[in-house]
């Protein structure tokens, strides 16, 4: 008898029951592990090749989405990433190998299709939807370097004030200097360069 019926019982009061635990959301690991498992499940049932390329797609999907689950964050996309690799995937592929290969194959059981049949619909659903999923995880990436690139082009695009980099301020090396070797300072009496040439004595000259 536990400690609390005990108490209970000797006050008369109706013992709470304990809430039940919550249980924790899986990890990328877990939900690594459970894709390998399902790899696990389909090697050894030895499952027709219709329904091993699909499931091949769909646990190549949810392994590519698992590492950007955080651009989901906890959205509905989200849970159906984790709930497809632990639940609804291992559990289509189970339903299907705890049935005789023959008469899974064969056997209309619902609406004209067999099992493998309804199989093959499940993964394909399953398919889509991740592709949808890792789609949209993708477009979030893209979204985010769209915008970082019109920032960029906003601060430092032709229509800037800048047009550059603001790199701060630099020494720079100082401007050449452009004058005739032979020109003397401003008023002295060297040779000038601003007016005509003048032909040397003796050769045509006065």
């Amino acid at each position: 008898m536990a400690l609390g019926d005990f108490f209970a019982r000797l006050t008369g009061r109706r013992a709470e029951p304990e809430p039940a635990p919550v249980p924790r959301a899986p990890t990328t690991q877990d939900l690594l592990d459970a894709l390998v498992r399902v790899e696990q499940l389909v090697a050894d049932g030895a499952v027709p090749g219709v329904v091993a390329s699909r499931v091949g797609r769909v646990v190549r999907t949810v392994r590519e989405t698992i590492p950007r689950l955080g651009n989901l964050g906890g959205s509905a996309q989200a849970y159906s990433v984790m709930a497809t690799a632990t639940d609804y995937l291992p559990e289509a592929i189970g339903g299907y190998l705890r049935l005789p290969r023959q008469w899974a194959d064969s056997r209309p059981v619902d609406k004209g299709k067999t099992s493998l049949m309804i199989l093959i619909d499940q993964l394909d659903l399953l398919g889509a939807t991740m592709d949808k999923v890792f789609d949209a995880v993708n477009r979030a990436d893209a979204a985010a370097l769209v915008a970082h690139g019109r920032f960029l082009q906003e601060k430092f695009g032709t229509g800037s004030t800048g047009g550059g980099l603001a790199l701060g301020r630099t020494t720079s090396t100082p401007a050449p200097d452009l004058a005739p070797p032979d020109a003397g300072p401003a008023g002295s009496s060297g040779p000038s360069t601003g007016g005509p040439l003048q032909p040397p004595p003796g050769r045509g000259g006065a």
